[in-house]
């Protein structure tokens, strides 16, 4: 492998290994200081802490920056590790991102920035003359770097006029140097990759980007972030391409609400969930209603088409002994020839097309996270990712999830996006007066309300009332975040305590180069075939 450009195995990467020893010192101080700790941590007793995001569109932008200013003056932002993402939310991480040093700044000033934005003109900002031959000329230098141009291009474009005064110009990889120091969490924007003429229920894979590499959690397969979009071939980098700016990155992260507006159908509803597992067989012609109607539903016109980094790469004959078992979840799985390495291009979607969370890459075993916060931005349907044991007639403002657990369970602290206390609270223990009611009245259950997925633009008012109502169910909860931070350092303690002496390991087949089984177990998941001429 030492001579490829794709990384196969599922180990982190070194520079995210590296960042993660610089970022657990931050941590161990933030820990200390607001658990009231009276020794350091060792480097083996912090626990790895992540915030999780779900999507949700402006809603989710918006409540995100209010949430991540409730844990900073809580003074636990530094004690977290990882910030994941999708939809909406990547817009706050991408924009925050933009300051190398943007978690130890007061984000007030952050929020007051996208508070603008947001009620801003979106029409006049996005498509006044000047705006479209911009579109029109940043498109054709697209076109001409090698990159595949969709609508979605379009729609990254017309993204960025929203929310920025003037032309974005940061990739990914800029993000590195808000690492650099340990400054930051590290960021990890999510995305799916789905096959043409298939519904998105019945095959999906994760593709996970941070700013050190972007690749596939169920191959184990990770490039540079830098050369995503390139071509490749059999393992190596045929053709360097232009790394794109972020706002070209964005589309692949929050477009639903674009396939919202080109169609209402739902694949669910016209498909059964699994075809691909039914032990039947249906023959039809080629030339029927049935396969016209199916290529017409599953058209794609929010989706981007990019240069598969996989292709020419053939399935490990013991594959499914390895890592990619857990990530399978679907019939295709077990049809190597059907998978990514046959394909050209990589077919990109929003992930809350099929699932609204961003939990994959934090339930990598080689990330051990221990604790999760969980924002959700959800509206309507919150209720069903609360714990059977937990529901409650009324949705609570935080649940506490997995602290009885096994340790190699993280303890989710799960903030769904409800309207309870806050009604006749302004702060934590302070009531409202009569005449500051009307404040707690903030309409986020309602899917048809100010704050409907497609909605781009708020008022003041609906801003406001977000806003506060997001900051205050986190301070609220203060006392539940310190009790689950503190069952973390007390769990990792107790793993310390548990740990055998390492000894040598005995001689094994491993020894005389044959791999054994458990060593199969950590076999990338591809193989490069053949040799390059």
């Amino acid at each position: 492998q030492e001579d490829l450009d794709v990384r196969l195995g599922f180990d982190l990467c070194e520079q995210e290994k590296d960042f993660i020893c610089k970022r657990k010192k931050v941590v161990a101080a933030a820990l200390k200081n607001i658990l009231q700790l009276e020794e350091d941590l060792e480097d083996d007793e912090v626990p790895v802490v992540a915030i999780m995001t779900t999507g949700g569109g402006t809603r989710a932008l918006t409540a995100m920056y209010a949430h991540l200013l409730s844990v900073q003056e809580l003074n636990v932002l530094d004690c977290v590790s990882y910030v994941t993402g999708l939809s909406g939310t990547t817009w706050t991480m991408a924009n925050l991102y933009e300051d190398p040093d943007w978690s130890q700044k007061n984000l007030k000033k952050a929020l007051d920035d996208i508070r603008r934005h947001v009620l801003k003109n979106k029409f006049l900002a996005c498509f006044a003359p000047d705006r479209l031959k911009y579109y029109l000329k940043e498109l054709c230098q697209r076109k001409q770097e090698g990159h595949q141009i969709s609508f979605t291009d379009l729609w990254g474009l017309i993204i960025e006029s929203m929310f920025h005064d003037k032309e974005d110009s940061q990739k990914l990889t800029d993000q590195q140097q808000a690492l650099n120091r340990g400054q930051n969490p590290l960021p990890i924007y999510l995305s799916l990759n789905v096959t043409d003429k298939i519904s998105d229920q019945d095959f999906r894979e994760w593709v996970e980007f941070t700013p050190y590499e972007v690749g596939f959690l169920k191959y184990g397969a990770y490039i540079r972030a830098e050369d995503f979009g390139s071509e490749f071939f059999m393992g190596h980098l045929m053709k360097k391409i232009p790394e794109s700016r972020i706002c070209f990155l964005e589309e692949d992260f929050w477009h639903k609400w674009t396939r919202d507006k080109i169609t209402d159908i739902d694949d669910e509803t016209l498909f059964p969930k699994r075809p691909n597992e039914l032990e039947t067989r249906v023959v039809c012609p080629t030339d029927s209603f049935s396969d016209i109607f199916r290529d017409v539903v599953t058209l794609r016109p929010a989706a981007s088409e990019i240069h598969n980094f996989l292709k020419g790469l053939q399935m490990n004959n013991n594959y499914l002994e390895s890592e990619f078992s857990k990530w399978k979840d679907c019939e295709l799985d077990s049809q190597p020839n059907h998978l990514t390495g046959a394909a050209d291009y990589l077919i990109l979607i929003d992930t809350a097309f099929v699932f609204a969370t961003s939990y994959p890459p934090l339930m990598r075993p080689e990330r051990k996270v221990d604790v999760i916060l969980h924002f959700n931005y959800s509206s309507g349907s919150q209720t069903r990712e609360v714990p059977d044991d937990q529901e409650t007639p009324q949705l609570k403002e935080c649940y506490i999830v997995g602290e009885k657990e096994s340790p190699e369970t993280p303890i989710v602290i799960f903030f769904p996006l409800v309207n309870d206390t806050f009604r006749e609270y302004k702060a934590p223990g302070v009531r409202r007066s009569p005449s500051e009611m009307a404040e707690g009245d903030v309409d986020v259950a309602n899917s048809c309300g100010p704050y409907y997925i497609n909605n781009l633009s708020y008022s003041e008012e609906d801003f406001d009332k977000l806003v506060n109502l997001s900051y205050y169910n986190v301070q609220n909860n203060k006392d539940l975040i310190l009790q689950a931070l503190r069952a973390a350092v007390e769990r990792k303690k107790q793993q310390k305590k548990q740990q055998p002496l390492q000894k040598p390991p005995p001689a094994s087949d491993d020894d005389m180069g044959v791999p054994s089984r458990e060593a199969s177990q950590h076999l990338p998941s591809y193989s490069a075939v053949g040799k390059m001429k």
